[in-house]
């Protein structure tokens, strides 16, 4: 066998990807990576680390400015923004380069370049239209991914209006800055530049922000950003913008009313793509459906022999969701036995603003859509002693139980810390934990853990500190 053969190639080095080609090098797959531009991909580089990053920061100036209530005194308290953007590009660089590493350790072929499908079996890979390889595969996954949702008249331009990219690499901190769209990303770019002093305004087409989420966790989060000063616009539409020297006036329509509003930048945040150009799909079997693959529960598209996972499958466009893709997906190839379908129902949610959210399973109102007679429990922060002791006293821990069957439906909490936290609920749905399980489990003392322990106690009315 050549250097240019292999079991598997991957096209397509992000989380999906590389931890597909990772878990297939486990398994004894002579295994490929194609990756155009860097490994780990969007969310190593541009996404899910850098701005927590960036987030980490902000929470750091926030304490600062509310030193004095933890018994410290921190005066004329100031930031260096590119100082802040340094660390955060540093941060993922560190990680990019341990990806790199973990696929040598692990013999798995990088190559640096754009592959695409070129028959039954083959992937060409070029770099800047000069040709890199021609690899041949009895196995080819897709994982390239998606991109920012970009709608005619209100394009980015890199310079006023960003997209994520130029939002975390940002050369001047703006005074006024807009937001269009209100899911995570969204939302975490306002809570962000709005810590770091910008008066942001955020414009959301839906009737609540973070429309994903719980209508109770969406109306909380909307009423706490309001309170630190955020303008929130919900059932809006941006209809064009007009950019001036150094600012951008938006032409924004709410309530029957339309009005300009002058920003000195403009963050889109509008949703996703899929990266299904110039893959070579033309002439082959997979089907694809508003710009992504359409697969079965493991990956396996139309086409015998390709796969595609990821952000490049459709909702939820997560990191650890494409990661798991790409393990069930390589499992079915090599063979493993017990291997089963993900059940995107399992799979949590987190939105590191301020305050963080977090959710897995249903909404409450999901649940009844489906026919559920639901319990719901709630526990706010404000009845916790470790919550209090931290100074974070605003959140809450919401569940919703079938009351029939004490199946555990769904989770949702809002405060600080909760993205970690929601894993507990993860792994109870995972195991189809009922109410009875968590009620008997122990939860340890003083943690923020045991509001969980709580709101399920509260949806049998048993709740103990409240």
């Amino acid at each position: 066998m050549s250097d240019t053969s292999f079991d598997l190639v991957v096209i397509g080095g992000g989380p999906g990807g590389y931890v597909a080609a990772i878990r297939a090098a486990q398994l004894g797959l002579k295994t490929a990576v194609v990756e155009r531009e860097h490994l780990g991909g969007i969310c190593l580089n541009w996404g899910c680390i850098p701005t927590k990053a960036l987030l980490r920061s902000a929470e750091v100036g926030h304490l600062l400015k509310h030193a004095d209530a933890y018994g410290f005194s921190a005066s004329n308290v100031t930031f260096d923004l590119a100082k802040i953007v340094d660390r955060s590009r540093k941060v993922a660089g560190q990680l990019s380069g341990g990806v790199k590493h973990l696929l040598k350790k692990n013999k798995v072929a990088v190559f640096d370049g754009q592959g695409k499908l070129a028959g039954a079996g083959k992937v060409k890979v070029e770099k800047d239209g000069k040709p890199v390889a021609d690899l041949a595969a009895k196995n080819i996954i897709l994982a390239t991914g998606a991109r920012a949702r970009v709608f005619p008249g209100l394009e980015p331009d890199g310079k006023l209006i960003w997209t994520y990219k130029e939002a975390m690499v940002p050369t001047v901190m703006p005074k006024s800055l807009l937001v269009v769209g209100s899911g995570a990303i969204g939302i975490e770019f306002a809570s962000f530049y709005h810590n770091l002093g910008a008066k942001v305004t955020v414009v959301e087409v839906m009737p609540r922000i973070l429309p994903v989420e719980d209508a109770e966790i969406s109306a909380f989060a909307q009423k706490s950003f309001e309170k630190q000063g955020m303008k929130i616009m919900t059932g809006a539409n941006v209809k064009a913008f007009k950019k001036g020297a150094d600012n951008v006036t938006a032409t924004i329509e709410a309530g029957g009313k339309t009005e300009d509003q002058t920003f000195d930048r403009v963050i889109l945040a509008v949703g996703i793509v899929g990266n299904v150009e110039n893959l070579g799909l033309e002439g082959t079997k997979v089907k694809v459906e508003k710009t992504h693959i359409i697969t079965d529960g493991y990956g396996a598209t139309g086409e015998p022999g390709v796969y595609a996972i990821g952000d490049l499958t459709g909702a939820p466009w997560l990191a650890h969701k494409a990661s798991h893709e790409g393990v069930i997906c390589v499992e079915k190839i090599a063979g493993v036995k017990g291997v089963h379908p993900l059940d995107t129902r399992n799979i949590p949610g987190c939105t590191y603003c301020m305050p963080q959210v977090a959710s897995v399973g249903l909404t409450e109102q999901a649940a009844k859509d489906k026919g559920h007679e639901v319990k719901v429990g709630r526990f706010p922060f404000i009845g916790n002693g470790k919550a209090i002791a931290l100074g974070e006293p605003e959140g809450l821990v919401k569940t919703v139980f079938d009351a029939k069957t004490g199946e555990l439906l769904g989770a949702h909490m809002i405060g600080a810390e909760v993205t970690e936290l929601i894993q507990g609920y993860t792994v109870a749905r995972t195991l189809e934990t009922t109410e009875q399980e968590l009620m008997h489990t122990v939860f340890p003392h003083p943690t923020l853990s045991e509001m969980m322990h709580e709101s399920v106690l509260a949806a049998y009315g048993r709740a103990i500190h409240i």
